[in-house]
């Protein structure tokens, strides 16, 4: 009984953090004339980490934008602090 408990929560852990969003926070640049952003964007489960969200962010970017750094990976524990901050590229992308 106790293993099987043991099991059903171990299971339960694991999609819970598969269903977990995932989100990151960057820095972007623009050429001419110069201008830069900071911004937060949602990722892939298979991007929830700053190596990867690296390609992901770069992939995602338009209009000219280029990916400078990811700072950051979090939850959505961490959206409000960010809110204010990205203001027009907060998930934008």
């Amino acid at each position: 009984m106790m293993k099987q408990l043991l099991l059903s929560l171990a299971l339960l852990g694991i999609a819970t953090a598969a269903n977990a969003n995932c989100y990151a926070d960057y820095k972007a640049t623009m050429d001419n004339p110069l201008r830069l952003h900071y911004g937060v964007i949602e990722l892939p489960a298979n991007a929830c980490s700053v190596g990867a969200a690296q390609s992901y962010i770069s992939g995602r970017l338009t209009g000219g934008w280029q990916l400078l750094e990811v700072m950051s990976v979090f939850d959505e524990a961490g959206l409000d602090s960010r809110r204010a901050r990205a203001g027009q590229y907060y998930l934008r992308f």
